[in-house]
């Protein structure tokens, strides 16, 4: 079958958490985080980023996001974000639903990430009208971001302390947070609550889970009412042990980052194959596991009918005739399917 880069979602489960899956499936243990795997996970957790924290774990990252906003964010706060982030884009209003009406306030920035410039403008410029404005009240950044690119510790930094100046709380979508520290040259509490992060949604799915997101306070005291509005939201599980052994088994002997180390040498082949061929022009930074293209529509064609999975990112005609296509390697993705990938590329688009 030809090779898909429509996702890290279409990869397999790790080898390593399908079997603690197995061994969790034949055991009884008790309900609703209960168990030692959800435990052992937790431990792990504090041991990564340093701290003592809260762990909360859900099975997808819209309802980390929406919850972990819901948490800092009243019903009539705004929350700032990149026009481009998941929250903004593509979770069909759950944040908003989450919160109970908060609203999402896009903010510029050159390759997703939001220019502090921007942001500085915007609060200081969002209630003219006192309480007739919403209430600007949290500060959410991507990591790594929906055009592939990072944020360094510093530019983190950087952003949170324009949001703590103002007093709005500070949200870190992490789905492919292990591809941003495998990326770095940064710790996890670096990149995180050191830098000013309140709270972090943090994503196994795309780094070889089968489902498995946590929502972590780095101050458990701002988690005092998470449980209950997890289990209101109804994602509190009953056989939770199931999310947790996967946090467990991904966390264990550091496979989190080497298979998000994986997806990042995968992602750079093929973007440095795809930028050799002239009629190719990569759009963003490759800094994580994520390729936007520009090639010409016809050789976008031409790779579709091959049977190459990936998604167009913009319509035809754009960038002087040509049609963006987002790429994206998994930790799964094997050498011989990028340079297929590449060599199709070459042929459709010399």
């Amino acid at each position: 079958m030809t090779a898909s880069f429509a996702s890290d979602n279409v990869a397999a489960t790790a080898p390593a958490i399908a079997a603690a899956l197995a061994e969790a499936a034949a055991a009884s243990a008790m309900p609703y985080g209960a168990d030692p795997w959800t435990e052992r996970a937790a431990a792990r957790l504090r041991d990564v980023f340093e701290c003592d924290l809260a762990v909360f774990p859900v099975v997808s990252g819209t309802a980390a996001n929406a919850l972990a906003l819901a948490a800092l964010t009243p019903p009539w706060g705004a929350v700032a974000c990149h026009g481009q982030s998941h929250i903004m884009a593509d979770e069909c209003g759950a944040p908003e639903f989450f919160t109970g009406g908060a609203r999402l306030v896009a903010i510029a920035g050159d390759h997703a990430r939001l220019d502090p410039a921007a942001l500085e403008a915007w609060i200081a410029n969002a209630r003219p009208h006192g309480e007739h404005n919403m209430r600007p009240a949290a500060l959410s950044l991507t990591q790594a971001t929906e055009a592939g690119t990072l944020y360094s510790a510093a530019a983190i930094a950087e952003l949170t302390a324009i949001a703590r100046a103002h007093g709005l709380g500070v949200h870190m979508d992490g789905a492919r947070f292990a591809n941003a520290v495998a990326a770095l040259d940064s710790s996890p509490a670096d990149l995180t609550w050191r830098a000013g992060v309140d709270v972090l949604s943090l994503g196994a799915t795309k780094d070889g889970a089968l489902a498995a997101e946590a929502v972590i306070f780095f101050d458990p005291a701002r988690a005092a009412e998470f449980a209950e509005r997890r289990k209101r939201g109804g994602h509190l599980l009953s056989k939770a042990r199931f999310i947790g052994v996967q946090l467990d088994a991904w966390l264990t002997d550091g496979l989190w980052l080497a298979n998000a180390a994986a997806a990042n040498r995968a992602a750079a082949r093929l973007a440095a194959g795809l930028a050799a061929l002239p009629q190719v022009t990569l759009v963003h930074p490759v800094e994580a596991n994520m390729i936007f293209a520009a090639l010409p529509e016809a050789a976008v064609a031409g790779l579709e009918a091959a049977g190459f999975g990936f998604y167009r990112a913009g319509p035809a005609g754009a960038d002087s005739g040509r049609t963006r296509i987002r790429l994206v390697a998994a930790w799964d993705t094997a050498d011989g399917d990028v340079d297929a990938f590449i060599a199709a590329a070459a042929r459709y688009a010399p």
